[in-house]
């Protein structure tokens, strides 16, 4: 089914899971016309059920989605299929450009575009992703409960990675692969939960029968295990936004990189929201889908706000020149909405 773009949005929201597709949600049931431009490869992908999320506990990724966004063109949405190439200042808000090279134009934007998930170069990693090479024991803990889990070191938050995964299982091993040891301190709580440790590289991931069998260690031993849990370097989606001097920052916990933004989502860039990953690394779907509604709402309040200036202006001078291109706008944003 092919989607009319128009010209201009209210607010376009680039990326379409679960924080774009709440955001615009929010503002498409707010009467604000909403584009919502996804390039239609969620990071979540490769997981086989969404997990934590009340009332749909276990639905697909790719079921979740189609649900928002017929959610959201129920309500006069549009959601079009698309990578953005860049968000540049423009008349009355911003021009996003799409990779096919059409420009549209938008009052405010939400960036909704998520994260990079990237692996230590280990073979056979990247392949198992999502399936028994997991990060999360909150999305994934209970599938793999009891099983025997491998933690992969990969950065400073690995240690804990380990001790989390205990909650679900009494099988253990940490392998410090390129990192340093733990300290002495995290070496004490590792075997006060009964957590092994093993040292050497890990030069590859060891599949029998399309399941994970074990680790190769550089010296050739394989140590069996049937999960392995590795914490990725997370890396915010955002170089399109380079030309308005937004660019990652690293994240406090040095799991990667993130935009910043206040408590509502807004960014330094007034007009630019952010939700979901892409400044959360760690928010599950639930918590980036109420991310994306509570920006949602604000920047419809920010939209308001600047209507009724506009009003009271034409108000106090109706013969201005500005005066009459308010009226034209609202007309024309009436007719657009049935009103």
């Amino acid at each position: 089914m092919t989607y009319q773009v128009d010209d201009g949005y209210d607010v376009v929201v680039v990326g379409g899971g679960a924080a774009g597709l709440s955001g615009a949600l929010i503002l498409a049931r707010a009467r604000r016309s909403v584009l919502v431009i996804d390039a239609g490869a969620p990071r979540n992908a490769p997981a086989e059920g969404v997990h934590g999320l009340l009332g749909r506990e276990g639905t697909s990724p790719t079921e979740l989605l189609e649900r928002g966004r017929a959610e959201v063109r129920g309500y006069g949405g549009h959601v079009v299929t698309g990578e953005v190439e860049s968000v540049t200042p423009g008349d009355d808000g911003f021009v996003v450009v799409s990779a096919d090279g059409r420009p549209v134009r938008a009052r405010r934007v939400l960036v909704a575009t998520g994260l990079v998930d990237e692996l230590p170069a280990v073979p056979g990693l990247r392949a198992r992703w999502g399936r028994d090479v997991l990060h999360c024991p909150y999305c994934h803990g209970w599938e793999f409960r009891d099983r025997a889990v491998g933690v992969l070191a990969s950065g400073p938050m690995s240690v804990h990675q380990a001790l989390l995964f205990r909650q679900w299982s009494a099988d253990v091993t940490y392998f410090s692969h390129t990192m340093p040891p733990p300290t002495d301190e995290q070496a004490e709580q590792l075997a006060a939960r009964g957590i092994s440790v093993v040292d050497g590289e890990v030069a590859s991931l060891e599949v029998v029968d399309d399941r994970v069998a074990g680790l190769r260690l550089a010296d050739g031993t394989v140590v069996d295990r049937e999960v392995v849990a590795v914490a990725p370097r997370m890396v915010a989606r955002a170089g399109f936004l380079a030309p308005l001097g937004l660019r990652p920052v690293e994240h406090p916990s040095g799991a990667g990189e993130h935009i910043p933004v206040d408590a509502t989502g807004r960014t330094d860039v007034p007009g630019v929201w952010f939700a979901g990953n892409v400044t959360d690394l760690s928010a599950q779907v639930g918590a980036a889908a109420a991310a994306g509604a509570a920006a949602g709402g604000q920047i419809n309040a920010d939209l308001i706000a600047e209507e009724t200036r506009q009003a009271v202006a034409a108000y106090r001078d109706p013969f201005s020149a500005e005066s009459e291109a308010r009226l034209s706008e609202l007309v024309m944003g009436d007719r657009r909405h049935g009103v």
